[in-house]
């Protein structure tokens, strides 16, 4: 990584607007390392070749996807083949480099230097930041520390002065805050948005809310001989785009972007909250909004709730006003749900330590291990059981944090909450397998994998359910499959309808529910014998994709969404009780403290008590 990120922000106030001059840089986007046969990797080290060999280049910009999977070893390889190159570039992250990343994302900006960038040229600012979804699926999301992070930036910068900006989503509905961003971006002179993430040419006609926008190729070849990128010519009037096959030609001049001064005005279009009246007897007791992204359903311990933030913090709340109560940093981001017990709080953080602390703040003990702690804990009679992203799971002491045993034969990061039935502790990884441990000494009883060697469809984000001898579990595969607890073997799958990775089970056991992709919410009746649904309910919550789960209390089901809305359904009339929105960012797993209290957390990092009354 070269050059400059933040350092222009300690002369940035004394910054006056200089004349455009010409100048050519390099538009490279989803170069996807971490290929099975190499292809990816020999794209990336052909288009480093040929911009090396170009005297006119003035700089690099390569917009996310950088990884397949944002593995350490793929990021360290991206890393290792970008560093040849021989001119200054400049680097952010994209879904892929974050969505499945063995460390939360954290270890995208260890091995980059950062995960956002700043810096001028020529008379430009250009200006990148990152886009999740972090570790669970969900829509495009500028992080909310990154957009504080854009508000100083954008605070520096003189009104008139031409400014880019980078992100790997495009600026429109693909991301759930597209309109935090662009409301900022109009508040200057921003001349052009380039993106990704659509691995195809693309000029937006009308940009995005009128700003100029330019979605560039992916690296990879695809089904040509060579892959491609974009040289880009900034010229004292107007930006030019034209697609270079890397050792062979450029093409003509495919799109163009006219330079001049523009006086934006806020667009109509943004999310809509109209729901809130529809159920206007829902309301939000207290709402706390935090400095960073909530990743994680928060725990209550003794009339606080307490959970953790992509900045490293553990926060605790009051459950009575939402008052902040205490902080603590850790070192690194948190996306393990706590669990509690006896006063204590257990956590995972990406800096590869699982906490222990009081539910006043103060630290029990911290156990080490060999990588991020992503997974959520699970505690029963004085035992902590958690997964790990050094493939590893563990139980732990809760008194002393010492380690009771370790099982090692995991292939990839584990992220979910485990379950416990009897003498198994059960919980997915993804490295394609849902595992069945004898919790007293962690050997390996069963595991099941559900036929795919697609690492994308493991059952891993899936908290499962057990009931009389039967596992249920979800996949990205969109099946829901039921498995014997004692042996694993599989005793039904069906696909009927699509359920993706959010499943809950009925306070009686009687009905396993999952929500499907597109506006349906579906009951099967528990069954070792092949069960299709026994209903189904259009809950008009739309395009769904995010893996929180279905949680029942007081005869209420209760959800949340990836736009942001909390949902409580009658399961018996197949009815909505209410909804309410909370922001447009997805909800994670809610915690219903009976039928008209839920603690809610979003993505966005707000932290809210609904009350129904």
């Amino acid at each position: 990584m070269k050059k400059y990120f933040l350092s222009f922000l300690l002369f940035a106030c004394t910054f006056s607007y200089s004349q455009i001059k010409p100048f050519r840089f390099a538009f490279i986007s989803d170069t996807h390392i971490g290929s099975p046969n190499g292809a990816s990797e020999e794209d990336l080290r052909r288009t480093v070749k040929d911009v090396n060999a170009m005297n006119d280049v003035d700089f690099v910009v390569i917009t996310g996807d950088i990884t397949e999977l944002g593995t350490n070893e793929q990021l360290k390889l991206a890393k290792q083949l970008l560093d040849s190159f021989n001119k200054p570039w400049y680097i952010i992250p994209g879904n892929h480099d974050a969505g499945w990343s063995e460390s939360g994302g954290d270890a995208f900006a260890q091995t980059f230097g950062n995960d956002k960038f700043v810096f001028d040229h020529d008379g430009i600012r250009f200006i990148g930041c990152a886009s999740g979804p972090y570790v669970r699926m969900s829509d495009g999301h500028v992080p909310r520390s990154h957009i504080n992070w854009l508000d100083s930036v954008l605070k520096k910068t003189p009104d008139d002065m031409p400014v880019i900006f980078l992100n790997h989503y495009p600026m429109d509905n693909q991301m759930d805050n597209w309109y935090e961003v662009i409301d900022r971006l109009k508040t200057k002179n921003t001349i052009a948005i380039l993106c990704g993430h659509g691995h195809a040419n693309k000029y937006f006609k009308g940009g995005f809310e009128d700003i100029p926008g330019v979605m560039g190729r992916s690296n990879l070849r695809a089904k040509d001989a060579v892959g491609g990128y974009n040289l880009v010519d900034v010229r004292t009037d107007s930006i030019i785009f034209r697609q270079r096959k890397p050792g062979i030609q450029t093409l003509p001049q495919w799109a163009g972007v006219k330079i001049e001064k523009h006086n934006y005005t806020t667009a109509a279009a943004r999310p809509d909250f109209s729901i809130n009246n529809q159920y206007n007897y829902v309301k939000s007791k207290w709402l706390f909004q935090s400095d960073a992204n909530v990743i994680s359903t928060p725990v209550i311990s003794n009339n606080h709730v307490i959970f953790g933030n992509q900045s490293c913090i553990i926060q605790s709340l009051s459950l009575t006003d939402g008052k902040k109560e205490w902080s603590y940093k850790t070192g690194g981001a948190i996306f393990s749900s706590p669990a509690a017990a006896n006063g204590n709080i257990i956590l995972g953080s990406a800096d590869s330590y699982v906490y222990c602390l009081t539910d006043k703040g103060k630290l029990n003990w911290k156990f080490k291990t060999d990588a991020a702690v992503l997974g959520c804990p699970v505690i029963e009679n004085n035992t902590v059981y958690i997964g790990g992203s050094d493939h590893h799971f563990r139980a732990l002491d809760l008194k002393t944090g010492k380690q009771l045993w370790s099982f090692g034969g995991l292939n990839g990061p584990v992220v979910s909450t485990p379950v416990i039935n009897n003498d198994k502790i059960i919980f997915g990884a993804w490295d394609t397998n849902l595992y069945a441990l004898n919790k007293k000494d962690g050997s390996l009883i069963w595991k099941w994998n559900n036929g795919s060697t697609v690492t994308n469809f493991s059952p891993a984000s899936c908290i499962p359910v057990i009931h009389e001898g039967v596992v249920y579990v979800v996949a990205p595969d969109r099946y829901i499959t039921a498995l014997d607890v004692n042996d694993g073997k599989m005793l039904w799958r069906n696909n009927d309808a699509t359920i993706r990775e959010s499943i809950g089970i009925s306070d009686n056991g009687q009905f396993v529910y999952g929500k499907t992709m597109n506006d349906t919410i579906v009951a099967y009746r528990t069954s070792r014998d092949k069960q299709f649904a026994a209903w189904k309910m259009n809950a008009h919550f739309g395009y769904e994709h995010v893996p929180s789960m279905l949680i029942e209390k007081q005869g209420e089901v209760f959800f949340g969404t990836r736009s942001g809305v909390v949902y409580s359904i009658d399961p018996a009339m197949q009815k909505i009780n209410w909804a309410h929105k909370i922001d447009n960012s997805m909800v994670n797993t809610v915690s219903p403290l009976d039928k008209n209290h839920v603690i809610v957390s979003t993505m966005d990092g707000k932290v809210s008590l609904l009350e129904h009354k």
